[in-house]
């Protein structure tokens, strides 16, 4: 199949890119090396991708829908995850988040829609559960107090699609994807900031007393998720859902640092400070649904990845 997958120089979309070019799809993807990302490292997660015979590149921006114009119409399914990640970031500049995520995902909706693309991918987030006292987190909880601009973005794209399945019939998964974490990794996130701190015999600042706890899930089973997603969807019509795509197994935060430690064999080096805004308790996905629906299994476990993780940052340091 013809697929477009938006955001596909980011962290996860690059890897579900080779997924798809692997599994002998077309795939045409779209960017805009937004410059809160690394571009050189967004080009550098696209190097395999671009010399794939069955890859072609479009650099354009979701928020201006002329941009789209620019993009192949022959396309038969869309996976959209670009959009402006980050909880923290969010609630300093949560104007860029609505713009990015809320207006750049009816733009493309408009142009699904225009061009009569039947089936549709959501890339939404285990922030819309906000501090949902029920663990593990369910696809029927309600998700009506999020906590961050972020979170509030992602449940409104929820809506939006909805609205669009409803309205012309495009069938839509969204997948709710549970902190995501393995090679290529943003700069600004927990795990490759620890493993630069601690590279460099700096000491790590942890938000809060350290029981916070996070549904880490290695990108390759998340990315697993997605093809299953992919491949259920187009076998069922007038499908609308939302799925958990999780580890099942939450990890405390004192848990991550002294696995991150041990894997580097450096002694801990721990400043503790007060809780962020925005940062939730718990993160912890109830994935029943994904396993009866597409056969979700993850399989990596924090260590393996973790150690995966660090062999990729120490060899792309070279």
């Amino acid at each position: 199949m013809k697929i477009l997958i938006t955001g596909c120089a980011g962290f996860i979309a690059s890897h579900l890119t080779e997924l798809f070019l692997d599994k002998g799809h077309t795939v045409i993807g779209l960017d805009n090396f937004d410059p809160f990302y690394v571009k050189e490292q967004k080009i550098k997660n696209l190097q395999a991708a671009q010399n794939h015979k069955n890859f072609s590149f479009y650099e354009a921006d979701i928020r201006n829908s002329k941009d789209l114009t620019t993009i192949p119409t022959d396309i038969e399914f869309v996976i959209h995850l670009a959009s402006k990640s980050g909880v923290r970031p969010s609630i300093q500049s949560p104007k860029e988040y609505l713009e990015t995520n809320i207006t750049g995902t009816l733009n493309l909706l408009e142009w699904v829609k225009a061009h009569e693309i039947g089936k549709m991918i959501y890339a939404s987030s285990s922030s819309v559960y906000g501090n949902n006292k029920k663990t593990p987190f369910a696809e029927s909880d309600n998700v009506d107090e999020p906590i961050s601009p972020y979170a509030f973005s992602k449940k409104a794209c929820e809506l939006l699609t909805y609205n669009y399945h409803h309205l012309y019939n495009i069938d839509v998964l969204n997948l709710r994807f549970f902190t995501v974490y393995g090679p290529r990794q943003r700069p600004d996130l927990a795990i490759r900031k620890f493993v630069e701190l601690i590279l460099h015999d700096k000491p790590i600042h942890l938000f809060g007393d350290g029981s916070s706890a996070r549904d880490y899930t290695f990108v390759q089973d998340t990315i697993n998720g997605v093809f299953n997603a992919f491949t259920y969807l187009n076998s069922k019509n007038k499908v609308y859902d939302i799925i958990n795509l999780g580890n099942s197994k939450p990890v405390k935060l004192t848990e991550l640092v002294n696995c991150i430690y041990e894997v580097l064999n450096k002694k801990p080096n721990l400043i503790y400070e007060p809780m962020q805004p925005g940062d939730v308790d718990i993160t912890y996905a109830d994935i029943t649904k994904a396993r009866n629906l597409l056969n979700y299994n993850p399989s990596t476990d924090l260590k393996t990845g973790i150690t995966k993780f660090v062999e990729w940052y120490k060899e792309s340091a070279k």
